[in-house]
């Protein structure tokens, strides 16, 4: 299951906040580059032994073993952490990395089940060591710009949710456009849509921007306000005229590009 993520920026503060204290079933050009911090006396990296680490702490959902099945699929090497041993980690060690995954689940308890260090230190492992980061749903609004200890990867950018949601729509499959593929049918629960940053890969139905990508510091960042890892068990209740493996290949497609850094095709 997923838990609603909220943010919240300015002209949004308000609506953002009562929707943050509801709880409910469900789930987030070449790219903006934000500006990184000094690099200056930076202490080398400590390279890691496989090169994914996936964020399974406090506030992900079921959305773990839906990405850890592709993973699978892949033939990826990663490792898991929860909040206690992310928080424990330093900026030395995640710069180790290729890639850091955060999952759906809840984007505000994500962010204070870290410490603001720990945000700070996933921000430096991207900005300053190049790590790559994928951030589906909820891991999308911890990404970006966010009051509740975001890691701000967006140079002040924060996300608000796709249209639906203030629809009182909490799942659905959407249709995706791309620039040079098909439309897709995939699953969204409780996303955000993620106007302001990157180039955009696909847009929702309103033309809003479902998957973007883009450059943050040295890093190279994808940000996926649907769920294309979504199992079948999730698509039940809804209507698909894309199978399952189509999407399921394409979520390949872009853990593997955010895996190597490699840009998707984009409006």
């Amino acid at each position: 299951m997923h838990l609603r993520n909220a943010n919240a920026h300015h002209p949004f503060l308000l609506m953002a906040t009562l929707l943050a204290l509801a709880v409910l079933t469900g789930c987030g050009s070449s790219g903006s580059q934000s500006s990184s911090p000094g690099s200056a006396d930076l202490p080398p990296a400590i390279p890691a032994a496989v090169p994914v680490l996936l964020f399974n702490g406090t506030g992900t959902s079921s959305d773990v073993g839906a990405v850890q099945a592709v993973l699978n699929d892949l033939k990826i090497k990663y490792i898991t952490a929860d909040s206690s041993q992310l928080n424990a980690m330093t900026k030395q060690e995640l710069g180790g990395y290729k890639l850091l995954i955060f999952p759906g689940g809840n984007s505000i308890t994500i962010g204070q089940n870290l410490s603001p260090q720990t945000s700070a230190n996933v921000r430096a492992a991207v900005q300053l060591y190049g790590v790559h980061y994928l951030g589906i749903c909820a891991g999308a609004f911890y990404g970006g710009f966010s009051i509740y200890n975001g890691v701000d990867l967006t140079g002040g950018v924060a996300f608000e949710f796709y249209a639906d949601e203030f629809k009182g729509i909490h799942k659905n499959a959407v249709t995706l456009t791309f620039p040079k593929d098909s439309p897709r049918d995939v699953y969204w629960e409780d996303g955000p849509q993620l106007s302001g940053w990157g180039a955009i890969v696909a847009k929702f139905p309103d033309g809003t921007p479902a998957i973007v990508e883009g450059n943050s510091g040295k890093g190279f960042v994808i940000f996926t306000g649907v769920h294309l890892e979504a199992p079948e068990s999730w698509r039940a209740s809804l209507s698909f005229n894309t199978p399952l493996s189509e999407d399921l290949a394409y979520a390949g497609t872009v853990f593997q590009a955010g895996l190597n850094g490699t840009e998707l095709p984009h409006f």
